[in-house]
């Protein structure tokens, strides 16, 4: 049974393909697959009270309540869509920027000289996608694969890189990168799937959608889709598919004249529900971006129970994050040869690690030779003088409350490492050291931890908590909210 795909912003050529304006107030929970692009030039194109403040574009009363509710409801929509198993792929034009009214307005002066003064304040064509503003306009085609992007995206990069264009570059600490530019290694593509449900979100570097050749003049004055444009259209979504589902979508709606939206044919109501309804909007977008970033931050937060449970990259991002905590310099390495879980150094010396999880047994002394061999490819780097300590991380027996596993290493690994003078470091003690430090500032505490992996071969033996702090040694403390 074919399944629906619907493009947003944008079009292609297809029986199969259904399309949404920017401003349709589309539910995405009818598509599996849903091509968005945050497309806003006839929302800040046509407007008949062209203003400007600080240099941008000032929307009037019509356009803003138009705007900001757009981008209101794609953030919802993207939302529930993900969470609800769709895949949600955003190609990323250049960001939009401007300036929209809040629905206040306030006086100034008396009798002649009083003024109304209109609040505006900064809104973007970006704040409709769920994610944290974290970027940069600025534009280029340099852009190579990540890491996290390459079994996800060889064959769609190997027919569209070439084509793609990046707008932004996020935040260096962005989450998901799987695309960024080829020197530098800023971010430019992220993805980022849902923990419950099969639903994912794919923000891509964009293309050219309307290319000239993409187009013929047909019978009736019109254009229509050559054989290239039709080409380029089956081929992005023969891409697509390959990540997820199809589908189709049969329905459009005729929408208002623009002239008929002119302040010239409103109503007496019309204008006063229309400033009501501007501010309920401005004041509904304002409380879901304040909870957005709030579950953005507990999120964060809550990051480090991942050494207790995790295994691969969720584990590795958690170690990094706890190796932080502890106060050493810590981040993973790849250049085209090697790639390490992390290298982190302090003041009292420079340390290489590798991350492995085990669900029901312990962790055996094959990762123990992966180690050894980094630590080798590490030395010959031209910038290293000296051997890297080795660490072991290890997740032993992870669907396991912590409390009530067996020794995490086994007997072959502990000797061994013992030998090599590697150590090894258990996960859940890791997090127990992590969670009183990101609540405690204690830094004897952290320097205690740092000199035990730097000192210690074989097991690690942290230092306990200390016992002010309401944890005994070997003590997890859990954050009931978070089971809420």
């Amino acid at each position: 049974m074919p399944k629906k795909i619907l493009t947003v912003g944008f079009e292609l050529t297809g029986n199969e393909i259904g399309f949404a304006d920017f401003t349709e107030k589309k539910s995405l929970l009818d598509w599996d697959i849903v091509l968005f692009r945050p497309e806003v030039s006839h929302l800040v194109s046509f407007q008949y009270d062209n203003r400007e403040y600080m240099g941008k574009l000032a929307l009037n009363d019509r356009k803003s309540f138009e705007m900001r509710e757009a981008n209101a409801h794609w953030r919802r929509e993207i939302t529930q869509a993900v969470d609800a198993g769709k895949l949600v792929v955003v190609f990323l034009p250049p960001p939009v920027e401007v300036f929209a009214a809040t629905g206040t307005n306030s006086t100034s002066g008396t009798g002649r000289n009083q003024k109304v003064i209109r609040h505006v304040e900064p809104i973007t064509s970006y704040d409709c996608l769920p994610v944290a503003p974290c970027w940069t306009a600025t534009q280029g085609t340099a852009m190579t694969l990540a890491a996290g992007g390459r079994d996800l995206l060889s064959s769609y990069w190997n027919l569209f890189g070439q084509s793609s264009q990046y707008n932004v570059v996020w935040d260096s600490n962005a989450k998901g990168v799987c695309v960024q530019t080829e020197h530098g290694q800023k971010p430019v593509g992220l993805f980022s799937k849902d923990k419950v449900s099969a639903g994912a979100l794919l923000l891509l570097p964009d293309m050219n959608f309307v290319a000239e050749e993409f187009f013929v003049e047909g019978e009736e004055e019109d254009y229509v889709w050559s054989p290239k444009g039709d080409q380029f259209s089956a081929s992005l979504i023969s891409e697509i598919i390959a990540l997820s589902k199809a589908i189709a979508f049969d329905g459009e709606k005729t929408p208002q004249p623009e002239w008929a939206s002119a302040d010239e044919f409103a109503l007496a109501p019309e204008i006063e529900i229309r400033q009501q309804l501007l501010q309920a909007e401005t004041e509904l977008e304002r409380a879901q971006r304040v909870k957005d970033e709030l579950s953005r931050q507990l999120e964060d937060a809550g990051q480090l129970r991942a050494l207790l449970f995790e295994k691969g990259k969720p584990l590795e991002a958690a170690i990094i994050t706890a190796l932080k905590v502890l106060g050493f310099k810590a981040e993973p390495f790849e250049d085209a040869t090697s790639e390490f879980d992390a290298v982190f150094e302090s003041v009292e010396g420079r340390l290489l690690g590798e991350a492995e999880g085990k669900d029901n047994k312990a962790i055996n002394i094959e990762k123990l030779r992966q180690l050894s061999t980094n630590v080798h490819e590490d030395l010959q780097r031209e910038e290293v003088d000296q051997p890297a300590k080795g660490i072991l991380f290890g997740n032993g027996y992870r669907l396991t409350k912590p409390g009530e596993r067996e020794t995490q290493f086994t007997d072959k690994c502990i000797t061994t490492s013992t030998s090599m003078s590697y150590g090894l470091v258990s996960t859940d003690r890791l997090y127990t050291a992590a969670q009183y430090l990101s609540g405690t500032p204690d830094e004897e505490f952290a320097r205690r931890c740092r000199v035990a992996m730097i000192e210690m071969t074989g097991i690690v033996i942290l230092p306990d908590v200390p016992r002010a702090s309401g944890l005994a040694a070997g003590d997890i403390q859990v954050d009931e909210s978070s089971f809420e």
